[in-house]
Order: structure tokens, then C-alpha cells, then sequence
């Protein structure tokens, strides 16, 4: 499976609001056109248009990851994802899989903590583990990259665009988990902005449901 660029942020975008806003979902086409071109937590930062989004929703509902909806008394069209069941995958591997479409290649440490507004992940043993049965799956979503020179810890990224062979792979007995990483002052800050992002995303989808 091959996507986009548009069809990743926006697959991406529908898991993070399913998850951390489900009161507020599924998401208009506006909707959804604004929490691709989110400043905060995306990584590039896109300026998709209405028409990509839509395009972009198209193509993932012919390869089984999303739907459109008309729901009863409502006048217009509410776009969803089912990642789940075209990708067979749990909450906490969809979680991690949401991170990726939405920020790129990063360690297992980092998508623990920006994972924290989806799911609960108890330890950085169990993200890792999460993260191994992502790539040892049936349809793997998954795999770890060789560390480079400059960085401290080999990343993931996720092979549902983009290819992995631009990357060294890393082997899975090369890998050092024996030491959790202290989250900096930045992640943490950019964990408080995330939260923040989500409650103003909530009100602006109640405003507009109320017009």
C-alpha cells in the first residue's frame, strides 16, 4: 500500500481527531481541511486545499481506509477513518500509526509521549513492543531505521508512503532499550500545545455545528 502525501496527513488527521476529540467526529470537509493543515504536530506542515482533501478521501475509501457519511438530519457529508479494520490493527498500534502519518520518522521515546492524548502506553518497553508487532505484521505499517551519525536513537517511520529504502533499516538486536529517555522541556511543551490545540479544534467544530 502506497499513499499520498495528502492521503497520509490526511488518514493521519481522521485518527488523531477519532481518538482525542470523539465527541467532535466524524469531521466535516472543513473540518478535516483544517486539522490537515495544523501548524502544531505536523511534520512538513501542509496547505492542502478542499479539493485534495477530497481527492485525497477518494482514494482512501477505495483501499478500504476510510468512509464518507450522510447522517440523518444533518445537511452536510462527515468524512471518518477504518484503519482498523483495512490495516487489522489494535488501538495502540493505530495510535502509533496516526503519529508517524502526522510527524514522520522519530523514536520510539517520542511517539511514546506524543501517543499520550490518543492511548496509554505504560512504559517505553511497551511502545517498543507495539511498534515490533507494527512491523512483523501480516500488512506491515511499520519499521525501524538504522541510526544515523548525529543522533542518539534509531527512529521509526511508517510504510504506508515513502520508501523505506531511502533509509537504512535497522536491525532488531541493534537496538538499545535499556534506558527510558527524559521527555526535554520542549516535548513536554509541545505536549501542553497539543492538548490545548485539540480543546480549540472541539470549540471551533461546536461553533460551526451550531450556524
Amino acid at each position: 500500500m502506497e499513499l499520498t502525501s495528502a492521503e497520509a496527513r490526511v488518514l493521519g488527521a481522521l485518527i488523531e481527531k477519532h481518538m482525542t476529540t470523539p465527541d467532535h467526529y466524524p469531521l466535516t470537509t472543513a473540518s478535516l481541511v483544517a486539522a490537515c493543515n495544523q501548524t502544531s504536530n505536523r511534520n512538513p506542515i501542509m496547505r492542502l486545499d478542499e479539493a485534495e482533501a477530497i481527492e485525497a478521501m477518494d482514494s482512501l475509501r477505495a483501499q478500504g481506509l476510510a468512509r464518507t457519511v450522510k447522517r440523518t438530519g444533518e445537511r452536510a457529508l462527515k468524512h471518518l477513518e477504518i484503519a482498523d479494520e483495512g490495516l487489522d490493527l489494535t488501538r495502540e498500534q493505530k495510535a502509533l500509526l496516526a503519529v508517524l502519518l502526522l510527524r514522520g520518522p522519530q523514536t520510539s521515546g517520542e511517539l511514546r509521549l506524543r501517543t499520550e492524548r490518543y492511548v496509554q502506553l505504560d512504559s517505553l518497553e511497551q511502545a517498543d513492543s507495539v511498534l515490533e508487532s507494527m512491523a512483523r505484521a501480516d500488512i506491515p505499517v511499520a519499521v525501524l531505521l538504522e541510526r544515523v551519525p548525529g543522533q542518539k536513537e534509531p527512529r521509526w517511520m511508517h510504510l504506508l508512503g515513502g520508501n523505506a529504502s531511502d533509509y537504512d533499516v535497522a536491525p532488531p538486536e541493534s537496538r538499545d532499550t535499556a534506558s527510558e529517555p527524559v521527555p526535554s522541556r520542549l516535548e513536554l511543551l509541545e505536549a501542553e500545545v497539543a492538548r490545548l490545540n485539540d480543546r480549540m479544534a472541539a470549540l471551533e467544530l461546536r461553533l460551526e455545528e451550531g450556524r
